[in-house]
């Protein structure tokens, strides 16, 4: 164990000197939690568990790298459509880190502001009760970002993005000419200003965005990299290989340009 402990960490250093470039926005479908589970012979609470302590592994190794926006998919419009109970358990889930955020003196010590992304009418009262504390007690932070994607689909983010904007032209407050890129992306995520994603990374050896911050990253054209871990298996290691990915691509565009 401590000959594959520092075989690893050799290894880490190696990845990270082969890295120039860091990416702003790193976008992460963590996939996986329920198949890793499931071949443990785990609960699928216990996997999601094991998940979310992958997910405070993964926001250390990200700030230390340099990375300074983190966007997590946690819960898509269509997970809706589990049992009552696996949303119940990952409700609760939710609420617990929540609650760490507001009293870890890590957040506070390095200014982590945390932000939710999605439908939030779509959630629980108690779950928005506890994401609206945790969004006030961050509030003026700025040198890291969490974004939490909950209740959240890319196309559904659109669609509200645009029924905003049609309400305002009937109001008289615009006119259809002035809608634009720019404008449209304003109303986007509640009007939150997010930089657009510069790598996509998505665990448990799919390979697709599942409708994933589209306006932001398909649009950006970000990198994405895909990898065969489940979620709660991912290590640092995965990480610096995405981002060796991201550095790659930008390297390319500078000998290019």
């Amino acid at each position: 164990m401590i000959l594959l402990d520092t075989i690893q960490a050799l290894y880490e250093r190696v990845l990270r000197s082969q890295v120039t470039y860091v990416p702003r926005h790193i976008a992460i479908i963590q996939d996986g939690n329920r198949r890793f589970a499931k071949n443990r012979g785990m609960s699928r609470a216990e996997g999601h568990q094991a998940g979310a302590d992958t997910t405070e592994n993964l926001l250390e190794w990200a700030w230390d790298l340099g990375v300074r926006h983190i966007t997590l998919y946690c819960f898509s419009t269509e997970n809706f459509s589990r049992d009552r109970k696996e949303i119940q358990e990952l409700v609760e889930l939710f609420k617990d880190r929540l609650q760490r955020v507001v009293e870890d003196r890590r957040v506070h010590q390095n200014q982590i502001r945390l932000q939710v992304l999605g439908d939030r009418d779509l959630l629980p009262e108690d779950l928005r009760a506890r994401v609206e504390d945790a969004e006030k007690a961050t509030a003026g932070y700025d040198r890291h970002v969490i974004n939490l994607a909950l209740a959240y689909g890319g196309r559904n983010e659109i669609v509200r993005a645009a029924r905003e904007l049609v309400r305002q032209v009937r109001a008289g407050t615009i006119t259809p000419d002035q809608i634009d890129p720019a404008m449209v992306e304003k109303h986007l995520h509640d009007g939150r200003k997010i930089p657009p994603v510069d790598l996509i990374i998505r665990t448990g050896n799919e390979r697709r965005t599942s409708n994933f911050l589209p306006w932001l990253a398909n649009g950006n054209e970000c990198a994405v990299y895909f990898c065969a871990p489940y979620w709660p298996a991912f290590r640092k290691i995965d990480l610096l290989r995405a981002i060796r990915v991201y550095d790659q691509r930008v390297s390319l565009k500078q000998q290019s340009a």
